[in-house]
């Protein structure tokens, strides 16, 4: 093999702790349902696990409302669970990665208990306070991104705390170096612990703008989505490679930011020898549907004409890195839709689609992440009240779209689609009671699919997603092709085609094809240096050169000379 790092050659997989299996049957997810679930997810070739944030927290944003950044919350066990779970996970070839949650905490942590107290506190400047204006009303009109204004009043202070999220969220002021030294105080309290990385929540916000102004409002409410007014402040790549030296340098981790907003074009900046990452999560594939940013209301829902700008804006960012840094392929994850029901109409066969966005995943360059669930080809949920859900940016834009006008049946509607609770009910792992996850009341509905897509069932069919993931895993690790598809270069195939997404992987003279058809119809294409070529793996049986039929997915190889 090449010099690729460990983090490089295998893939990742994404534990939402409060749904993965409950031990206790308090219907909640713990520690140890992770711990005895390991050997499954060496079935799936993972070599690092991420879990979402399981730090003691109120809980108002599932966790990503933190209040000690170095302990556990007792609903998911206790740090010698933890502990057992990192040392358990390690003797399996297995690295747990963390979720720093860095830009804000929650509002019952003790730092901001003490800034809201007085202006004169110990904690007083650690977070982002401003006067109202004359009127009292908020020093501008940002809307959070969970609805309503990013501003909050205290009266203790007398002045508005600035909250990117909920109000039980308020932003850390990164300006102050104090602020900085604890969190990377926190960061390495848990490499200690033998953690093998981070995910790093939310990092485009922490630094904020000099000036705080008044921006173009995009809806009725007056408000602007506060993302376009804070999001990749000029000057946060300083305050970032601060943080990779007193944190990341010199450790055999890997770390991944979420940055919402970061172009493929300005990835070497991020990620890289000469960025701040290993990799870096961006979303120009994600938002395909969000063309005036992050109301759901306005959302254009699937369209055809998303798969060749699908297509557009993934090859941009597998060439952005292709040089430099490394990208992590995703099409899931605790806050996104099913991607069986992102990228294909409602008509879709879920099974196939389920395999040809895995045979995406599993043959793009870059690290995999699988999300919990992903492996069955799970759905999005559709309840008939917006009082089922838990999310609460799904009753913010619930709230938003019936104040636009939107019918109930109508913000419902958007809701079904877009909610994170779509990703977040519990994994299926029996044909049992609440799908195996829990003995009492899951914390959320199980999902009524359940019985067909669940692990059990699913190692039972040998055509099912589950064991069609697990032969793509052997194709990747241990295969003839293995070293093509960990290491070789990418470059775009039948570009012009507004239903297949195509590509192949090069190693030397050695090659592996993926082509993808993404309608409900036939395709033909024509690349005649598959001529000769072998069918490695599909989502159906049979197939033939120039071919695809609906949802069809298929890897090829072209023999090469030793």
């Amino acid at each position: 093999m090449s010099d690729l790092k460990w983090w490089q050659k295998t893939n990742v997989y994404q534990i939402y702790p409060k749904s993965f299996l409950d031990t206790t049957g308090s219907g909640t997810g713990d520690l140890n349902g992770i711990t005895a679930k390991l050997d499954y997810l060496k079935t799936l070739g993972t070599g690092a696990v991420w879990l979402t944030p399981v730090y003691p927290s109120p809980m108002v944003d599932n966790g990503y409302d933190i209040a000690d950044f170095t302990d556990i919350d007792p609903a998911y066990g206790s740090m010698a669970d933890m502990e057992r779970l990192v040392a358990e996970a390690r003797r399996r070839d297995i690295r747990i990665v963390m979720d720093l949650v860095y830009n804000h905490t929650s509002d019952k942590h003790p730092w901001f208990v003490d800034s809201a107290s007085s202006r004169d506190s110990e904690h007083s400047d650690w977070y982002i306070w401003r006067d109202a204006r004359p009127d009292g009303t908020p020093p501008t009109n940002w809307r959070s991104i969970f609805g309503g204004s990013a501003w909050t009043w205290c009266e203790k202070r007398q002045q508005y705390y600035l909250h990117t999220f909920a109000k039980a969220q308020p932003d850390l002021n990164w300006e102050n170096p104090a602020v900085r030294r604890v969190l990377y105080e926190a960061a390495n309290f848990w490499l200690d612990k033998g953690v093998g990385g981070f995910r790093i929540d939310a990092i485009v916000y922490i630094k904020k703008p000099a000036q705080f102004v008044d921006g173009e409002p995009d809806s009725d409410d007056g408000m602007v989505n506060i993302h376009s007014m804070i999001a990749n402040t000029p000057g946060i790549l300083d305050l970032l490679h601060e943080f990779k030296a007193a944190v990341f340098a010199g450790h055999d981790i890997f770390t991944v930011a979420e940055a919402n907003g970061v172009a493929p074009a300005d990835l070497p900046s991020w990620v890289g020898p000469e960025g701040v990452f290993d990799m870096l999560f961006e979303f120009s594939h994600m938002n395909l549907e969000f063309p005036t940013g992050e109301l759901w209301s306005q959302a254009t829902g699937y369209t055809p004409d998303i798969i060749p700008r699908l297509q557009e804006v993934l090859f941009a960012s597998q060439q952005a890195t292709a040089e430099q840094g490394w990208y992590p392929v995703f099409f899931e994850n605790h806050d996104q839709m099913r991607c069986v029901r992102h990228f294909f109409p409602d008509e879709a066969d879920r099974a196939l689609t389920a395999k040809v966005m895995a045979v995406l995943l599993l043959t793009l360059r870059g690290t995999p992440f699988i999300y919990e669930g992903q492996e069955l080809g799970l759905d999005n949920v559709a309840w008939d009240s917006i009082a089922a859900y838990n999310d609460i940016s799904s009753h913010g834009q619930y709230e938003l779209a019936r104040a636009e006008g939107r019918s109930q049946a109508e913000a419902l509607a958007i809701v079904n689609r877009y909610s994170r609770d779509n990703a977040r009910t519990p994994m299926q792992w029996t044909t049992g009671k609440n799908a195996g996850f829990s003995t009492g009341l899951p914390w959320l509905p199980v999902h009524d699919d359940f019985a067909a897509a669940c692990v059990e069932s699913e190692t039972a069919a040998a055509d099912s997603v589950l064991n069609f993931y697990r032969r793509l895993v052997a194709l990747r690790y241990d295969s003839s092709v293995a070293e093509i598809l960990q290491q070789g270069s990418f470059a775009p195939l039948l570009t012009g085609d507004d239903s297949i997404i195509a590509f192949k992987r090069s190693l030397g003279n050695r090659h592996v094809y993926t082509l993808l058809n993404f309608s409900g119809r036939q395709q033909t294409y024509s690349l005649p240096e598959l001529q000769g070529a072998e069918l490695l793996l599909g989502n159906m049986a049979g197939g033939s050169l120039g071919r695809l039929r609906p949802w069809e997915a298929v890897i090829y190889t072209q023999k090469w000379v030793k």
